[in-house]
């Protein structure tokens, strides 16, 4: 039975004490739900875990439900092969190696983003912010981090609302979430 490496990134969990999911916990689920080498980075929600399960709609969905189920509240999941999250680095349009991590962010989406979408969003009123859209992800170049975003307010304020998932994760996260599953979870 061959396994994969997958990443799973729960959304909203952990922030300002709402949606509490303690990592230890999330690990021990995935660990219920059958997926071996299960690891967590961090306390936002990151896990990275090996499955022979090769459906990412799939996994998340039984994750939510398990996460319902366990702690009483809804929580968002993506979750991401390796594969797709290494392209995710190699193609980032901006120069990742010269900037810090709090500078450069990446948007996951549930599905594909169309330009059309982010039209309304007028991209030379917050430069030096900038954003680039790439598959299922869309890049933001934040001098200041995302703390002080004027552009990550905005997108913020004009999230989809016909089902899209999104969840933002730092330049580190990323970079590191591509480390965690290049040979599957330790």
């Amino acid at each position: 039975m061959t396994t994969k490496a997958y990443a799973a990134l729960l959304r909203g969990v952990n922030v300002s004490g709402h949606k509490r999911v303690p990592m230890a916990e999330l690990r021990a689920l995935l660990t219920e739900l059958g997926h071996g080498g299960v690891r967590t980075h961090l306390q936002s929600g990151n896990a990275v875990f090996t499955t022979a399960v090769d459906d990412e709609q799939a996994l998340a969905a039984r994750l939510e439900q398990a996460v319902e189920e366990r702690f009483g509240f809804a929580v968002d999941v993506l979750v991401r092969d390796h594969a797709y999250l290494k392209a995710v680095v190699d193609t980032c349009p901006f120069p990742a190696a010269s900037l810090e991590g709090r500078q450069l962010h990446v948007t996951y989406f549930s599905e594909p983003v169309t330009a059309s979408r982010l039209a309304s969003l007028d991209a030379a009123r917050y430069l030096p912010e900038e954003l680039r859209l790439g598959d299922r992800a869309l890049y933001l170049y934040l001098p200041d981090g995302i703390g002080r975003s004027k552009l990550a307010e905005a997108l913020a304020r004009s999230a989809p609302a016909d089902g899209v998932v999104a969840t933002t994760r730092n330049w580190n996260t990323v970079v590191k979430l591509v480390e965690l599953t290049r040979d599957g979870p330790a």
